[in-house]
């Protein structure tokens, strides 16, 4: 099994940053840009990683702020993303993923780099949309 994981400081409420995380219909704006994800009937979704497509589960859960997912027909690969309150207007958001065959599990460095870009996306995509609201 290869497992990974990356964290990332956001400047806003633990609440925002989750919303932003974990719904499904804006998931494209911060997931691996080769990663997308369709969902028609949760917690049932359809991820896209370039011509492949899988079925997958996700499920969100508010009340502890985290988002879990994972492959429904193979026991491919899981994952989660813990969104942590530090401060009122201060989260820590933490993502992991677990490849159960490490031979069909993408090279090591290329999992972290989409980590860690993603969270940043995540990051950027909640400052925009706090800048949107902020403005009305």
């Amino acid at each position: 099994m290869s497992e990974y994981e990356a964290s990332r400081s956001i400047t806003a409420p633990a609440e925002l940053v989750f919303d932003e995380a974990s719904d499904p219909g804006t998931m494209d704006a911060w997931l691996p840009q080769d990663v997308h994800l369709e969902s028609a009937d949760l917690p049932e979704v359809t991820v896209s990683h370039g011509a492949d497509r899988e079925r997958a589960l996700m499920r969100a859960e508010r009340d502890q702020l985290r988002v879990e997912w994972g492959t429904r027909d193979t026991n491919e690969y899981a994952g989660w993303l813990q969104v942590t309150g530090i401060e009122p207007e201060h989260s820590e958001v933490v993502v992991h993923l677990s490849f159960f065959d490490p031979d069909h599990a993408p090279p090591g460095a290329k999992v972290e780099q989409a980590l860690h870009e993603s969270l940043d996306r995540l990051a950027d995509k909640v400052r925009r949309d706090r800048g949107d609201s902020a403005g009305r």
